[in-house]
């Protein structure tokens, strides 16, 4: 902590990745400053992301963070201090995986170590992505940045998981997940061509709320010190948990209802005004 940032007046700032830190897998330079100077003002600066760590490249954390909240509040880490480190328990993977492979889904494992999916699903990810993608040059090589961190991994049940992304199935996701059971909850996938087969499956009692909780206790802060910004539907919970509350314009409009403040999408330097706006630049 700085000498011009008391106690009372420090912040826990946790930013969402895709669609709010990041556009498209890349950071504006601007945000990446305003994270900068916000932790020479001796505020907290965390990425709080449904990736897991094993997908956070280095361009994407190279503006450096306090922490991470990965696998949407699975996985929990402040400096070199694991906080919090959740997997399906096996008996619920173990299901999740042999329904997900009766309905033909193609997907990926996440784990904070390595992200890992069969060979045939990495080959066909790797070709369909580009090639549907009907956006930005940028908005392609953040996908490859996905599909080139991925392990190869034939054997699925040997590996333990926080988190499952499906890039295709042949039944919508929340009917797979309905068979999987109540223990888990599904959100659709943030790429709107993949169809409803794609999205993420996570146990039902995790959400990022949950990963933020865990660094506030340890840092011994009061909730109305932590400051939140995101886009997403997994982001939620994080904005219903903030002292101070940052949507990016364009969201959900229930995350819209929910947020204190709007600010500009990431292409705009959103995080960097708001973080001007809110004093995060100032001890």
């Amino acid at each position: 902590m700085t000498e011009t940032t008391s106690a009372s007046s420090r912040r826990a700032i946790f930013l969402d990745v895709d669609g709010t830190y990041a556009h498209h897998g890349r950071v504006p330079e601007a945000h990446a400053e305003a994270v900068r100077a916000a932790r020479r003002a001796g505020h907290l600066v965390l990425l709080c992301t449904g990736r897991p760590v094993s997908l956070l490249p280095g361009h994407i954390t190279a503006a450096g963070f306090d922490g991470f909240i990965a696998g949407a509040g699975a996985y929990a880490v402040l400096g070199d201090e694991v906080l919090l480190d959740t997997r399906f328990p096996g008996g619920l993977a173990a299901r999740a995986i042999e329904i997900l492979d009766a309905h033909g889904a193609m997907y990926f494992l996440e784990a904070p170590d390595a992200t890992h999916a069969r060979p045939a699903t990495i080959e066909a990810m790797s070709a369909y992505l580009p090639r549907r993608s009907v956006h930005s040059q940028a908005e392609e090589q953040g996908r490859r940045d996905v599909t080139d961190a991925l392990r190869p991994t034939e054997d699925l049940g040997s590996v333990a998981f926080g988190k499952i992304t499906s890039f295709h199935a042949e039944a919508p996701l929340p009917e797979i997940a309905a068979l999987v059971g109540p223990e888990v909850a599904v959100i659709p996938s943030s790429i709107p061509d993949l169809g409803p087969g794609a999205g993420e499956m996570f146990l039902a009692d995790v959400h990022k709320a949950v990963g933020i909780a865990a660094v506030v206790e340890r840092l011994g802060l009061a909730r109305e010190q932590v400051v939140a910004f995101g886009d997403g539907p997994n982001d939620l919970e994080m904005l219903a948990y903030a002292g101070v509350s940052v949507a990016i314009e364009g969201s959900d409009p229930a995350l819209l209802d929910l947020a204190d403040h709007v600010a500009a999408r990431p292409d705009a330097g959103g995080v960097a005004a708001a973080f001007a706006e809110l004093g995060l630049l100032d001890g």
